[in-house]
């Protein structure tokens, strides 16, 4: 917690820094935000739930990112309150490629770091995740910048292990990975003036089932986020953020058979801030839910927090 705070303070301390303001929003043409993060949440939105691209600053980039995520369970199916705390970390390295003009690769490769407590003791699980990657086309691009849509096309590569006793709890996405080849299919609209601009995004996962015979369930993610530029020029922009996050979760299934109280739906609130140097950009969100139902029931998500350093290409 006091490296968070300690990033975060970095945040603020660059904004401070930031220069005078221009007279409109500098940020550079291309796709800003797309909702294509890990998305492993397998089936009750308490694995990896989408954050998507943070940064609206530099849009071509390498970088790092942690992501952490909270969330309340039943101990296990024979108890009503929901007593065990369940922790999902990930530190991902993540970046986007320009191939053409209007082409680019997007690519992330996340190490996880989860934990749940349990009255018989924390259980952990480490190691690498399932490596996203996608290509982006931009469909629109208007000529004073107004207005922009880009489209994606992606597979999940599963590098992360699946562990097959781990579905058995109350959570089946307490996993590295989901074990199974994932596609997606994705839309970014970006509307700017001035020191304003509203992203929108909606994207879409098709799970498919893996050698253990089970499949989780499909996934479609939604999202609006308001960006507007406190100060800032051509080198230095420091700009707030909020907005929402709904995710909606198919059921899983095993051996092709339905299983119960593992489909759900959840509503996040966010707020945040960035800033670039240069070619630097460092952003920073807090997401806490505005409407839960995960699992049945079972499951309640409590908060996210992502930071990033991203370098701009």
């Amino acid at each position: 917690m006091k490296k968070i705070i300690m990033m975060a303070g970095l945040v603020v301390w660059a904004g401070i820094q930031a220069k005078t303001v221009n007279d409109s929003l500098y940020i550079p043409n291309d796709l800003n935000r797309i909702l294509l993060d890990d998305c492993d949440a397998c089936g009750c939105a308490a694995g990896n739930g989408s954050s998507g691209f943070e940064s609206l600053l530099n849009p071509q980039f390498i970088g790092i990112k942690y992501f952490a995520q909270h969330y309340k369970a039943k101990e296990n199916l024979f108890v009503k309150d929901l007593t065990q705390d369940q922790y999902f970390n990930t530190l991902q390295l993540w970046g986007k490629i320009p191939v053409t003009k209007k082409l680019s690769v997007y690519a992330s490769l996340p190490f996880h770091f989860h934990e749940k407590k349990t009255a018989q003791g924390d259980i952990r699980i480490n190691g690498m995740g399932d490596l996203n990657l996608m290509g982006i086309y931009q469909v629109i691009h208007s000529k004073d910048n107004t207005h922009q849509l880009n489209g994606g096309l992606g597979v999940k590569v599963p590098l992360g292990k699946f562990d097959e006793k781990g579905i058995s709890g109350v959570n089946p996405s307490f996993q590295l990975g989901t074990g199974s080849w994932d596609y997606q299919a994705a839309l970014n609209y970006k509307f700017q003036k001035d020191k304003v601009a509203v992203l929108v995004n909606t994207d879409y996962t098709v799970k498919t089932e893996n050698k253990k015979h089970y499949r989780f369930g499909n996934q479609w993610n939604y999202a609006a986020t308001g960006f507007y530029q406190i100060r800032g020029n051509e080198k230095t922009v420091f700009s707030v953020k909020a907005g929402f996050q709904g995710e909606v979760y198919a059921a899983n299934r095993q051996f092709d058979e339905m299983q119960p109280r593992t489909s759900g739906s959840a509503l996040y609130g966010k707020l945040g801030f960035e800033t670039s140097f240069r070619k630097l950009s460092l952003g920073t969100e807090l997401m806490l839910p505005a409407y839960t139902d995960l699992a049945g029931g079972d499951i309640e998500a409590k908060s996210r927090f992502s930071i990033f350093l991203n370098i701009g290409i």
